[in-house]
């Protein structure tokens, strides 16, 4: 069972999330308080497929609930009627952000305010997996008390047995006091030294006490700063790096999740989901994701599910998108969002960054002039799409003539779809294009771009700079 833990702020909400079977929080980020928070936390309960949340509950010092109580049960309430059948924990977190950031001052990073809120909703739900049991998340029944908790409780109990006896001790020396006193008067200064000897030991078994409650408190701290050190520690262990290069293909991006220790049929399940996104929903009936997992390196957790890291990918990619006004920018161009992130994924693979604004104004302007894109780059995709292994098409002057809709080298137009992840500079090439007037380029052998005006300069600059390249196998 997974479980959302939740910092609340009126700001901000950071979010945990857990397993029941790892029993270990892991943070997620944090969601702005703008009138959108609910459909986010939404998304993140589906993705993650639950609707158990664990909210933090702040306490004043004295342990009694606050404004700020109130506004988290509020909260609650109102994420109930969001969520239908949301099933919501409190967990106290008092001082969980003076905590947080003690923590995150540790690592020696830069951090923001969002990251503390992260943290300390990390920090609650550890707190509440530690404090309740796997059985008692998942009947939803009393806390039960951990290894920990017992150890405390019984030190506790150590103390209050040591109190009692001494108090009974108390007790016996007064009666034997006042026996005394009624057989011989002249036993009563004996009997004060003895009534004063039982008093001290009163005052020494109290200080013993409270003495005892301090080392006791002293070792909670210290088991509880050596258990986050390793929990942390443990969260570090438990994560990897997965890696979308700009230009790379669907394929590729599969056979890189499987390689990483995801089964074939996961991925497939998490490429044929649906997300919940705008900029998909432009797409035509039947587009893969092609195009939209934006090239870029991100870290997750060992047990981050494959649709979850599509989904990191694809946020990245909306936010490319709005931060960019791509849509505005690619209409400037004719071209709607599809076709200008169709046209980005082209240029990502036939040119380096630096060149890519040209390269894009040499596609615009052959597709404004109706000349054919001529693009070996989409012919090889359309390899890959029919004959993957390359058991068919064998030679290039058969794979040109290849019948695909990618393929533009017979074809007028765009190709039917994407046919790579476009990373940040082909994008922008697309939205931007250099102000030139050029219609051919090629690569050489040396690794350079050459461009012409003419189809007789781009042939004699095949002849002159691209004699292996330009004969390399599609």
């Amino acid at each position: 069972m997974r479980v959302i833990g939740l910092d609340i702020g009126e700001k901000r909400i950071g979010v945990a999330k857990a397993d029941s079977g790892t029993r270990i929080a892991v943070p997620v980020g944090f969601v702005e308080v703008n009138g959108n928070e609910w459909q986010e936390l939404n998304q993140i309960a589906r993705l993650n497929n639950t609707n158990f949340f664990v909210l933090g509950l702040p306490r004043s010092n004295e342990g009694n609930e606050t404004a700020q109580s109130l506004y988290a049960r509020n909260f609650a309430k109102k994420l109930t009627e969001m969520i239908p059948g949301a099933h919501i924990k409190f967990q106290d977190e008092s001082l969980t952000s003076v905590v947080a950031e003690e923590r995150l001052k540790a690592r020696k990073k830069k951090y923001e305010k969002g990251d503390i809120d992260t943290e300390a909703a990390t920090i609650i739900l550890q707190d509440f997996l530690e404090s309740y049991t796997v059985s008692a998340a998942q009947k939803e029944t009393e806390p039960q008390p951990t290894e920990k908790s017992s150890k405390t409780e019984n030190v506790k109990a150590a103390v209050a047995d040591a109190g009692e006896a001494v108090t009974n001790m108390t007790k016996k020396g007064a009666d034997k006091v006042r026996l005394k006193t009624k057989k011989a008067k002249h036993k009563v200064k004996t009997a004060t030294k003895w009534t004063s000897g039982i008093i001290i030991l009163v005052i020494v078994g109290l200080l013993a006490t409270g003495a005892t409650l301090l080392v006791v408190r002293e070792i909670r701290r210290r088991e509880r700063q050596e258990y986050y050190a390793k929990l942390e520690q443990a969260q570090e262990d438990a994560k990897f790096n997965f890696t979308i290069k700009p230009g790379e293909t669907i394929f590729e991006i599969k056979k890189n999740l499987v390689e990483a220790g995801f089964s074939s049929e996961e991925v497939e399940e998490a490429f044929n989901a649906d997300y919940d996104y705008g900029f998909l929903k432009d797409r035509p009936e039947g587009a893969t994701l092609e195009g939209y997992l934006f090239g870029e390196t991100y870290e997750f957790y060992n047990n981050t599910p494959v649709k979850e890291i599509l989904n990191r990918y694809l946020e990245a990619m909306n936010e490319v998108i709005n931060k960019n006004h791509l849509k505005d920018a690619y209409k400037k161009q004719g071209l709607s969002l599809y076709e200008g992130i169709t046209l980005a994924s082209i240029v990502q693979r036939e040119a380096p960054s630096s060149e890519q604004p040209t390269v894009a104004q040499i596609f615009l302007s052959r597709l404004a002039n109706g000349i054919m894109l001529g693009s070996d780059v989409t012919v090889s995709y359309a390899l890959d799409v029919v004959d993957p292994n390359r058991e068919k098409y064998q030679d290039n002057q058969s794979a040109l003539t290849l019948d695909s809709c990618y393929n533009t080298r017979n074809r007028q137009g765009l190709p039917c779809g994407p046919i790579s992840s476009p990373g940040l500079s082909a994008l922008l090439a697309v939205a931007n294009p250099s102000d030139t007037a050029y219609l051919y380029f090629l690569t050489g052998d040396d690794g350079l771009m050459y461009y012409s005006y003419t189809e007789a300069e781009h042939i004699q600059n095949i002849y002159s700079h691209c004699q292996d390249l330009c004969n390399a196998s599609l």
